[in-house]
């Protein structure tokens, strides 16, 4: 993918086979999403390779039965979807999956992004690059004043800033880029309210910028929700600008998110005895960031990104209906591989035993049972929707250590 400028307006190209969904399409995809152990990679790998979520959830029941799982698996049902769909519109949110046209480019070509993002404002913010500027939540006024002069004028230079709505740095960001174009990613659903005294900034931002959240609407966040949330904002964004963060924030791990997905970091230098400094000062002394003290700085670094292709997508291949995985993995008790070599046994067995805690790649298996790369993805697949195994992105998988009994 790459972004291009033509006049004022922006423009980004990628390699997606993206088509904008019906009402009946939408309703499948998100039946296939909120089924049991249907997580990214699975709806990923589900999508396809039956051609999409009808026909993926068509052969859930199969899939489920030849994994060896005790019980059916348990596929959302049509009303309980339905239901979240009607909600989303009460409030003005509506859901834009992985594979359509208005989904945010630059996350859609993280590792497993998320398979939908409930949207409310205006959605076409989300195809101008973006740069997310985050921060203490007990923003020094020093910090606060650079955070605004920084949000206006890279608004002004024609970037979106994103952030986390936090109080701090994130409210600072929004409010100096809301008549440029901002977007605040929300940790809990897109109707939920966090922190409450940003209630006039969320109904702004509704209106004037554009809400994200991969949350049902209702849904109160937990702990664990807040850095699923970083991943959103680093991962919408070229680069990822840290004005303050203490040794242990939120804000560094919107930082390693943004590193691990292959984006710049920018950090701004602090006192040393500022325990608001600490974070950012240890991001340039040890981890690599780019330092920045003015807009110039950022600018120039960002400025480096527009002009590099983006990386491959996971959707980058057309999606079309693969016949592998029709047909029984159980009826493949023996397979003859190219050398002419005949392997025979349980796959499931041995891919199973094959596996352990730690992640491997999907080849490396391949490799250690002898069957083809198509055969083991297919076992995997099967073994994922019965939570024997899980993916960890970048081709990875490991047993689920998380596995409870059926």
């Amino acid at each position: 993918m790459a972004t291009a400028r033509s006049g004022d307006t922006w423009t980004v190209t990628a390699p997606l086979p993206q088509a904008t969904l019906d009402d009946a399409q939408r309703l499948a995809c998100l039946r296939l999403i909120r089924s049991e152990n249907v997580g990214p990679v699975t709806f990923r790998e589900l999508i396809n390779h039956y051609g999409g979520a009808t026909a993926a959830i068509e052969a859930l029941p199969e899939l489920s039965r030849r994994s060896g799982r005790g019980r059916p698996i348990r596929i959302c049902p049509r009303d309980q979807a339905e239901a979240e769909l009607e909600a989303a519109t009460r409030i003005g949110a509506r859901p834009v999956f992985t594979i359509e046209p208005s989904y945010p480019a630059a996350l859609a070509h993280v590792d497993v992004p998320p398979p939908m993002l409930y949207v409310k404002g205006r959605p076409e913010l989300l195809g101008k690059p973006m740069v997310a500027i985050v921060g203490a939540r007990n923003g020094s006024a020093a910090g606060l004043k650079l955070t605004r002069h920084f949000a206006q004028k890279l608004g002004e230079a024609g970037y979106v800033v994103a952030s986390g709505l936090a109080r701090g740095i994130d409210g600072a960001a929004h409010e100096a880029s809301l008549a440029t174009g901002t977007v605040a990613v929300l940790a809990g659903g897109i109707d939920f309210i966090y922190p409450p005294e940003h209630a006039v900034l969320y109904a702004r931002i509704g209106v004037e910028g554009c809400l994200l959240s991969e949350q049902p609407p209702g849904f109160q966040p937990r702990g664990q929700d807040f850095p699923r949330r970083n991943r959103i904002i680093s991962g919408i964004s070229l680069a990822t600008v840290i004005v303050e963060a203490a040794h242990r924030s939120g804000s560094l791990i919107t930082a390693r998110m943004a590193a691990e997905q292959g984006r710049l970091v920018l950090a701004v230098p602090g006192h040393p005895l500022d325990p608001r400094a600490e974070g950012t000062n240890g991001l340039i002394k040890r981890d690599g960031a780019t330092m920045v003290t003015e807009v110039g700085d950022i600018l120039e670094a960002v400025a480096s990104q527009v002009e590099q292709p983006r990386m491959k997508s996971a959707f980058s291949a057309p999606v079309r209906v693969s016949t592998h995985l029709r047909e029984p993995v159980a009826d493949c008790s023996t397979t003859r591989l190219d050398s002419g070599e005949v392997v025979g046994g349980d796959p499931r067995a041995q891919v199973l035993s094959a596996l352990g805690p730690a992640p491997v790649e999907i080849d490396e298996l391949s490799r250690a049972t002898g069957r083809p790369v198509q055969q083991v993805r297919a076992v995997l697949l099967e073994l994922a929707l019965a939570g024997r195994v899980e993916f960890h992105g970048r081709q990875l998988v490991s047993l689920n250590s998380n596995k409870t009994e059926d």
